[in-house]
């Protein structure tokens, strides 16, 4: 036997398996390209809809903040007076801790200076 006689069917067998994956290849990039383009769409869609969205809220926030912006010091005010009452009252110091508000130590009274000699 001769080797010329046995390799043509392993070449065309190769080329078909290489004919069937660049087809694979071709159908995998193109369906890249699908999915790709279709998230670009649904991402821009979705950018154009939040700028509204955010367009239409701002005015609502706008007050909102000026409103907090106004009441800022009452607020700390209040909250002023509730770390002095947890200071003195040891049963209210738990709900201080629990919302983030650190009781104020009650001064120690200062301490009797020592008697010259």
């Amino acid at each position: 036997m001769n080797e010329s006689e046995t390799n043509p069917p392993v070449q065309t067998e190769l080329m078909d398996q290489i004919v069937a994956l660049r087809h694979q290849v071709f159908t995998l990039l193109l369906a890249l390209v699908v999915v790709s383009g279709t998230l670009t769409v649904v991402l821009y869609r979705q950018a154009r809809l939040t700028g509204k969205d955010i367009e239409l809220i701002k005015p609502q926030a706008t007050q909102i903040i000026e409103a907090f912006k106004r009441d800022r010091q009452g607020m700390e005010n209040f909250v002023k007076q509730l770390t002095i009452y947890g200071s003195t009252h040891p049963d209210f110091q738990p709900i201080l801790r629990k919302y983030g508000v650190v009781p104020q130590s009650p001064q120690p009274a200062a301490a009797p200076a020592a008697p010259k000699k």
